[in-house]
């Protein structure tokens, strides 16, 4: 899992694209970002477990944070070895 925080910034910039339409080029980059991350994770732990490859593989993704300012992003998968 990675949980990463949306700051003052991109929850003001998130609004107006709400009110206006479009899409939130900041959140997508934090979710792009997390969710890399995630996934190097989950390789890495592959890794350790002796696997080269993993299937499987499913993301989630959650808001945390008592107004809702963080963002988990969950990775899971199988390690196996091809």
């Amino acid at each position: 899992e990675v949980i990463v925080g949306a700051n003052l910034f991109r929850d003001i910039f998130a609004s107006i694209t709400d009110l206006v339409g479009g899409r939130s080029g900041q959140y997508e980059q934090v979710l792009a970002r997390a969710r890399t991350e995630a996934i190097e994770e989950m390789t890495e732990q592959a890794r350790q477990l002796g696997g080269n490859a993993v299937v499987g593989v499913d993301i989630d993704y959650e808001v945390l944070g008592s107004n809702s300012s963080m963002l988990m992003v969950s990775v899971s998968g199988t390690a196996v070895t091809i």
